[in-house]
């Protein structure tokens, strides 16, 4: 075990700062997702208010805004005006690089060189590194998950009360982060249930719930997983009734992950996009290296040939948790590309046994080292995937993980809005209004946060005075132009021109239209030719 530490953590420190140099640059760069953009609105209200509602319809847990309070703290934020896209996307970042330091509590588990081959794979896997870049809940919850495996590993080892309460905490982190954490329950539960049974059958040896974990341990866990989770989604005991809309919000996630929607995808989306994805001229993505060595691992796991030094019950979990959870999240038809790292890191873990045992089996010494220079090439390639998916193509619908992403149009917008708005009277607060059917204007309020008086609609209200800056659809562009200028009795119309020079769009084939009064428009010019410096603005 001395030698083992000893290898592994000059190692470690090298990845670990590998992992960190590839997730920690340029955070603001890419839009924001509107899903990060609906977190960022929620989490605002627990900043500026100190309260905290959990909504068993939308939002999924509350651990991200939770946790989230420490950045906006040490950056002093105070109000959504005064948070960036840093303060909200260190917290991913932190949980992504949290998932490779895990990893040295398995040493003994999984061998040192597989430990290593695994810190190396979760640091530059692109999905990993794109998605340690989202103020979303997936990365909170893998990191979570593997908290859960990693201390009830340790446990199984010693029988320390320390070890089981850190595995509950992580258990109740996990129900607290996301409602899909009940999948990784059930494949865990599963995953242990067969790796007994193979384990009696191939060594005849039967083992106890005793044996196992310690009754009053047992009853420990229990009672700090639930109270880990209540005390999140009871807001920390103000907010009783979210414990029960904890549970309540089930029968709106099951309703959701069997409906018809846009975000159905056939069974083999996920390792579709794993293994190989390109769009029309761009570049080729695949991650096939950890799906392939993945397999490789599994059979290792079954016949417990060809590696020395691991814990065959503990590799037979991993196994068949991930073969689990790649089932189930494969078959229910609601899909979204995030929701595949919980079983890629599973995949991951398997793919560093898989790379160990190709290695060990090679017949000669100059085999191995053939083996070890492509496994090497090929790392270096997901790294070079890795940085084009986060610095290159981090909003391009030719990225696999771009999903449903906004364009580099927002901040066009955001900075037009903004630019005029403060050549006006009223500067940053000019009433701005944005009308787009079903609310589909995300992640606009984000990055209008600055402005004080921004009303949002989805349709064309006759009753409400237009603003002098307003942002639509074209579906309401009719009755935007009826309203402007057929209801206003003569001498009371204002006109109006283009906000923007050229076609706009929110996401990709999802166009905005921008217009702006003909008085702020011209003071706008007014202030541009005179190059009068506007006054500073904070935010993005």
């Amino acid at each position: 075990m001395k030698y083992s530490w000893k290898c592994c953590v000059p190692l470690f420190l090298v990845v670990t700062i590998a992992a960190i140099a590839l997730r920690l640059p340029l955070l603001e760069q890419r839009p924001m997702h509107g899903d990060e953009a609906v977190h960022a609105v929620k989490f605002s209200e627990l900043l500026e208010k100190g309260s905290y509602r959990y909504d068993p319809d939308e939002y999924h847990g509350p651990t991200l805004s939770y946790l989230t309070l420490i950045p906006a703290w040490l950056s002093s934020a105070q109000k959504l005006s005064d948070l960036s896209e840093f303060t909200l996307r260190i917290v991913p970042v932190f949980f992504g690089v949290c998932l490779v330091l895990l990893l040295l509590l398995l040493i003994d588990g999984l061998s040192w060189p597989a430990v290593v081959c695994a810190a190396v794979l979760t640091a530059v896997s692109p999905a990993f590194v794109f998605y340690s870049r989202y103020y979303i809940q997936e990365m909170l919850l893998v990191c979570f998950t593997f908290g859960a495996i990693t201390f009830g590993y340790r446990y199984t080892q010693n029988k320390s009360i320390k070890w089981a309460l850190l595995t509950a905490l992580s258990l109740g982190l996990m129900h607290a982060t996301k409602e899909t954490s009940i999948i990784a329950f059930g494949s865990m539960l599963l995953a242990v249930l067969i790796m007994l049974l193979m384990q009696r059958r191939q060594d005849g040896s039967v083992l106890s719930i005793k044996e196992i974990v310690k009754p009053r341990h047992a009853v420990a866990a229990l009672i700090t997983a639930a109270i880990v989770s209540a005390l999140f989604y009871s807001s920390f005991l103000t907010n009783p009734v979210g414990i029960l809309d904890s549970v309540r919000t089930y029968s709106v996630y099951f309703s959701r992950a069997g409906q018809d929607g846009l975000h159905n995808h056939p069974w083999y989306y996920y390792l579709k996009m794993l293994i190989y994805f390109r769009v029309s001229a761009g570049p080729i993505w695949s991650e096939a290296l950890i799906v392939i060595l993945a397999v490789v691992g599994f059979i290792v796991a079954i016949t417990r040939k060809g590696i020395a030094g691991v814990n065959f019950p503990l590799l037979r979990f991993i196994a068949f948790y991930t073969l689990i959870m790649t089932v189930l999240y494969s078959v229910i038809p609601y899909k979204t590309p995030w929701c595949m790292l919980g079983f890629l890191h599973g995949m991951i873990l398997l793919a560093a046994i898989g790379a160990v045992a190709v290695i060990k089996l090679s017949p000669n010494i100059l085999t191995r080292v053939l083996v070890c220079l492509l496994l090497l090439a090929a790392s270096v390639q997901l790294t070079w995937q890795a940085y084009l998916g986060s610095y290159k193509f981090y909003a391009d619908p030719r990225n696999p993980y771009v999903y449903a992403h906004p364009t580099k149009d927002v901040f066009t917008i955001a900075g037009r809005v903004k630019d005029i708005a403060v050549a006006g009277p009223d500067g940053l607060n000019t009433y701005v209004q944005v009308i787009c059917p079903d609310d589909d204007y995300w992640p606009l309020p984000w990055y209008l946060r600055t402005l004080s008086n921004v009303g949002w609609w989805d349709r064309v209200d006759e009753n409400v005075s237009a603003a002098p800056i307003i942002i639509a659809s074209p579906s309401v562009k009719s009755a935007l132009m009826r309203k402007l200028y057929e209801q206003p009795p003569p001498g009371k119309r204002n006109l109006y021109v283009p906000l923007f020079d050229s076609y706009i769009e929110l996401r990709p084939q999802v166009e905005l239209l921008g217009f702006v009064t003909k008085e702020l428009w011209d003071s706008y010019q007014q202030h541009q030719a005179q190059s009068i410096p506007l006054p500073t603005q904070t935010g993005r």
